[in-house]
């Protein structure tokens, strides 16, 4: 019994023999093989067939009849015979059949006959001048072969004798690896084996070779292989059809290198990791070993020059970037981040300049057919066997970056100019994201810049509160957000501690956080509460949406703000859409605050709360931005977990908390910035403050100024007994004059010394110039003159007014006397325009 398949060739062809009949028979012409093409196209049976004379069965002759002496002689002829006939089927119907027969030969002698068949009508080779057998010999690109069980050839056409450049006499009676040793012999024969074996068809092996008709260059092949049988089930041997898929393989793997480079080049917005991700991605697929070279300008943050290079531009070239095929890149004679020069006059100059690919099919590097003619490395690279080289610039946006240069060692062919559009595709994937990752990194180093431009680089000096913070950048594209934090000095010894976070990221967000920080500190001088201020930010943030372009994204933010006083110890809070604060108590229990929730800034309408509460000496209060809590888990009861976890130790020092809390942030960095606060408070002892009720009566004055020359004692601070008594002279007796009581002085030594004057109206005073006659209103010049700082905040049962002074005069000068001080501030007066008048302050 004999088998017959199709063939099928990678996609790339068919070669179909279920309407063909193969038939194979001895010397005499008998039968001894019939395939299931030959039942099906001449209706008789292997059984009824196998053992008949040929002549018999093409011409329904009955058995023992006169037979047709033609088919004698075409089936004993040496030569074999290849014509048009008409024959009978098995129900007497007639056929048009184009035949072949084919000598087989075993050891070089005849052994008998290979007879092929088909029906004209139904192929489209039906009216050829040439029948079809012919073509299969003669002009077919399919070769076919037959192999006995020994795996020697019996029998081979033209083409597959045309395909591996060995004649047909050299290959009978041989096996295939005595005579294509470049092919993978020892698979290919397996695979026979195998068909052998078990009698299942093998359809589409594919392998790679070297055949002796072009040695130097490797092929691909795709392979079918059928077993063919006798009556008896006695293996013949095995048919097999190959066609040459060179080129489609070729593009097929050029496709696949061109998805995988487009997979790996690009990952990041990294310049020096894109460059080496080209050079990763081209070997060993593509070149033996491939280096990348960009400009010195472009990696120190430059902005390269548009248009044509200049040959001098690639004197500053540095290697970002190699790979090879040899571990440790031997070849190379330039390390990552070294000058790699291309010399002016190296053959490859011209193209790049003209912004040509190079293409040196064979390299002769005696000659100097290098990228840079140094003859050190020119032996080097001769002595590693280098014969082909190609040389692409990197352009993008019509900006030249640098060039990639790709070699191929003795072993592996020379280039091609497909080679070179392929490398073309690499270079210019990874030009692209080179050029995106160089402009990032500008646009990102200047929104890091403005960022950290806008943040506080050192804590201002206070009394209030031990503090410490860190900023931790986001690991995302962006990479720059809108996160703030604040420590602002206020008044009376207080404290205002801050942190914000803007939606979005990038430069935007930064330069919004910054208007926002401004706005703060402005408001935060004003001294009002946390909740006003957070509703003037509020108001703030929606005329910046209105008038801020619809293209810049959604204008938001949240915020927290708490004012902390240590001469009562409390804390007054208020939010915006920000996390509660955690507080950690002296004795290390952690709590997360329970603020009323206000709406985040930029909605509009809804009212802020703010809370006081109660903070003993040496609470732990942290404020923080949600990327601390968030992480790339995105788990937010994970991160307050993790943050009262680090703080269970109040006491340690607020630097070492910081790193302990950043360091458990997992994944090491979060998906969003993260800035983190820490304030640990502090409590003003009664030993530095002092206070009095002040009658509103004018004599009340005199007794208020010797409270506070003797206060001053106490403290050792006499040389600021004339300032501060003529401090609060004024305070004093602008209360008495103009406002209701009940009046009241504080004095209180902290890193200044603060003076207050406390009564029931909230009519705010306000510098003027007094006119000639004006007996008053000069007390708030003398205040301005003395105090470092001075201003107004309102309280619920009305106002108080301060001054600070520093504790100590600055150095190189003296306390001046109570005449001479006066006459210096009587000449500023003048200065400003008006006559020299009397003071406001009363006698003692």
């Amino acid at each position: 019994m004999c088998a017959s398949q199709s063939g099928r060739l990678s996609g790339d062809g068919v070669f179909d023999l279920t309407r063909t009949a193969v038939v194979m028979a001895d010397r005499a012409g008998v039968a001894r093989g019939w395939t299931k093409g030959a039942e099906r196209l001449l209706g008789y049976a292997v059984s009824e067939a196998v053992g008949r004379p040929l002549a018999e069965l093409f011409t329904g002759v009955a058995p023992g009849a006169q037979q047709d002496d033609r088919w004698e002689s075409r089936l004993a002829s040496a030569d074999g015979w290849s014509g048009l006939e008409a024959v009978r089927h098995k129900d007497g119907h007639r056929l048009d059949l184009e035949f072949r027969v084919l000598p087989l030969r075993d050891a070089r002698e005849p052994s008998g006959r290979l007879v092929l068949a088909a029906e004209m009508t139904r192929t489209p080779w039906s009216g050829a001048s040439r029948s079809f057998l012919e073509g299969i010999l003669g002009m077919s690109p399919i070769g076919v072969a037959m192999v006995n069980p020994d795996l020697q050839f019996v029998w081979l056409n033209d083409a597959l004798e045309r395909m591996g450049g060995t004649s047909r006499e050299q290959r009978l009676g041989k096996r295939l690896g005595e005579i294509q040793p470049g092919l993978a012999v020892e698979a290919i024969e397996a695979e026979m084996r195998k068909v052998l074996s078990t009698g299942t068809p093998s359809v589409g092996y594919e392998y790679l070779g070297r055949p002796q008709s072009d040695p130097e260059r490797e092929h691909a092949y795709s392979t079918s292989f059928f077993r063919l049988e006798d009556e008896a089930g006695q293996v013949l041997g095995v048919c097999y059809m190959v066609l040459d898929v060179t080129e489609s393989y070729r593009a097929r793997q050029r496709m696949t290198l061109l998805n995988r480079a487009g997979e790996r080049i690009g990952s990041s917005l990294d310049v020096w990791r894109t460059a080496q991700e080209l050079a990763d991605a081209a070997v060993p697929d593509l070149a033996d070993f491939v280096t990348v070279d960009l400009l010195d300008p472009l990696l120190s943050g430059e902005e390269p020059t548009p248009g044509p290079v200049d040959a001098a531009d690639l004197l500053t070239m540095r290697r970002a970037g190699q790979q090879s095929v040899r571990e440790g890149c031997p070849e190379a004679v330039v390390a990552v981040g070294e000058a790699a020069a291309y010399s002016p006059s190296a053959p490859v100059v011209p193209g790049l300049v003209a912004g040509n690919s190079a293409l040196f099919q064979t390299l002769d590097l005696a000659a100097g057919d290098r990228p840079a003619d140094d003859p050190v490395r020119a032996a080097h690279l001769r002595e590693l066997g280098f014969h082909s080289l190609m040389v692409v610039p990197l352009r993008a946006r019509g900006v030249f970056l640098g060039a990639a240069a790709f070699a191929r060692r003795q072993h592996t062919g020379p280039f091609q100019p497909d080679d070179l559009v392929l490398a073309e595709e690499f270079v210019t994937r990874a030009a692209i994201s080179i050029d995106n990752a160089r402009r990032y990194t500008r646009e990102h180093t200047a929104a890091l810049t403005l960022q950290h431009s806008l943040l506080p680089h050192d804590l201002p000096e206070q009394c209030a509160v031990e503090a410490a913070y860190r900023y931790l950048p986001a690991d995302s594209l962006s990479g720059v957000g809108g996160d703030w934090f604040d420590v602002i000095p206020l008044s009376g010894a207080r404290v205002a501690l801050v942190v914000g976070d803007v939606v979005g990221h990038g430069v935007h967000a930064a330069a919004t956080m910054g208007r926002l920080r401004a706005a703060v500190q402005a408001l935060a001088d004003l001294d009002l509460s946390p909740e006003e201020v957070l509703a003037h930010l509020d108001d703030m943030v929606n005329r910046v949406a209105h008038d801020t372009n619809a293209d810049d994204g959604v204008i938001g933010a949240t915020c927290l703000y708490a004012v902390y006083d240590p001469v009562g110890c409390r804390c007054t809070l208020a939010r915006a859409g920000h996390p509660a604060p955690l507080l950690v108590g002296p004795t290390g229990d952690g709590q997360l605050l329970e603020l009323p929730t206000g709406p985040p800034l930029g909605l509009g309408g809804m009212p802020f709360e703010s809370v006081e509460l109660p903070l003993p000496e040496g609470s732990l209060l942290a404020l923080y931005t949600n990327g601390l809590l968030l992480g790339k888990a995105l788990d937010l009861d994970g991160g307050i977990s993790r943050l009262r976890s680090a703080l269970t130790d109040p006491r340690a020092p607020l630097e070492d908390l910081c790193d302990t809390v950043i360091g458990g942030l997992p994944g090491g960095r979060p998906v969003d910035d993260v800035a983190l606060l820490l304030a640990r408070t502090r409590a003003l002892a009664q030993s530095q403050l002092a206070a009095w009720e002040i009658p509103a009566d004018p004599s009340a004055v005199g007794r208020a100024r010797r409270y506070a020359a003797e206060r001053l004692a106490e403290w050792g601070l006499e040389e600021l007994a004339f300032s501060t008594e003529l401090i609060v002279s004024e305070l004093v007796t602008n209360a008495i004059r103009h406002a209701s009581g009940p009046i009241a002085l504080r004095m209180i030594r902290a890193r200044a010394l603060i003076c207050e004057v406390s009564d029931g109206s909230s009519t705010s005073p306000h510098l003027r110039h007094a006119r000639t006659t004006d007996e008053g209103g000069r007390g708030l010049f003398l205040i301005a003159r003395y105090a470092e700082r001075w201003g107004t905040r309102y309280t619920a049962q009305g106002k108080i007014i301060w001054a600070e002074q520093p504790l100590r005069p600055a150095t190189g000068t003296t306390p001046p006397n109570a005449v001479d001080a006066l006459l210096d501030v009587l000449e500023d007066l003048d200065d400003t325009g008006g006559p020299t008048p009397a003071t406001g302050t009363d006698a003692p």
